[in-house]
């Protein structure tokens, strides 16, 4: 989401798409080759810029996971943002993105958000369509609960493989909604219950964006708790001979899950300092993931 330049309708550059490059190296560097990208990211120059960097960049295409979403529809001049699964929708932001990322597939297509007007059979039909032409080879969903996924799959001939939430140690409500239970907390939680053990069970891959919570315990912090959690990260950080936001992101994949934290940064340096979340097993004792969830919540388990 961080390629591609502004978020406005003008032209990127020659430097927009050396930073794309640049930023696909170090994660490449990194461990890392699974790319998350959205039709709306940057007005579609997200996608652009990446797709100017796979035209030159020979093989690369064969070394890497792409993945897109498609569902929302950006507010234009006086009209507004709405949420977009029609069957013809999807297939023609299907056809974009593959326009703008300059390649003959993608390897999974995520639905960006419910639309409360989608017909589950309309959406079957077109993910069906996409892969019998061969022009996308999974398919998932993004910020769904466990019914509407559930729904969504009973009219498809194929699992949905991914689900992507938001999800770190500063938004921990999808981690709460399974401790709380009979406790006054449980009907302020919010997070959709069951939604966790669904994807569990069905093998539908959690993926967490916002997972380093948007630089709240490596760069600013705002409140006792957040401060006393940055400083419990920067010290495990220093014992295990690692970073801050490798701790961060080995925070969620410890979980049971197997969650896949989404770095979200087109900042080399940045994305460098996740190298050992890609390259070595989460490295926390159980003990030292309750501190690190128990000094972030900033009060005890019920």
């Amino acid at each position: 989401m961080a390629l591609g330049g502004s978020w406005e309708s003008d032209a990127y550059g020659p430097a927009d798409i050396d930073a794309a490059e640049a930023a696909i190296e170090a994660a490449l560097d990194s461990g890392i080759d699974t790319f998350d990208h959205a039709d709306i990211y940057r007005r579609g120059k997200a996608e652009a810029v990446f797709g100017e960097v796979l035209a030159r960049t020979p093989g690369l295409r064969e070394r890497i996971v792409l993945q897109t979403k498609c569902g929302i529809r950006l507010a234009d001049g006086e009209r507004p943002g709405i949420y977009d699964l029609r069957g013809a929708t999807i297939l023609r932001r299907v056809e974009e993105s593959l326009a703008r990322l300059r390649t003959d597939a993608i390897d999974v297509l995520l639905l960006h958000r419910p639309d409360p007007l989608a017909d589950p059979e309309d959406i079957a039909a077109a993910l069906a369509s996409l892969r019998e032409q061969g022009l996308v080879h999974r398919f998932g969903v993004s910020n769904m609960n466990a019914a509407q996924i559930a729904r969504l799959q009973r009219h498809l001939d194929f699992p949905l493989v991914a689900n992507q939430l938001e999800m770190s140690l500063d938004r921990r409500d999808w981690l709460e909604d399974g401790v709380l239970v009979n406790t006054p907390a449980a009907a302020a939680g919010g997070f959709p219950s069951g939604t966790v053990e669904y994807c569990l069970d069905r093998g539908v891959r959690l993926q967490a964006w916002g997972a380093l919570a948007q630089g709240r315990f490596t760069g600013r912090q705002e409140s006792p708790a957040e401060r006393a959690t940055a400083r419990l990260v920067a010290a495990l950080a220093e014992a295990k001979g690692t970073t801050p936001e490798t701790v961060l992101l080995w925070w969620l994949q410890r979980h049971p899950a197997g969650i896949a934290p989404v770095v979200g940064s087109g900042r080399p340096e940045r994305i460098r300092a996740c190298r050992d979340a890609a390259l070595r097993e989460p490295d926390l004792t159980h003990e030292e993931w309750y501190d690190l969830w128990l000094t972030a919540r900033g009060a005890p388990l019920p």
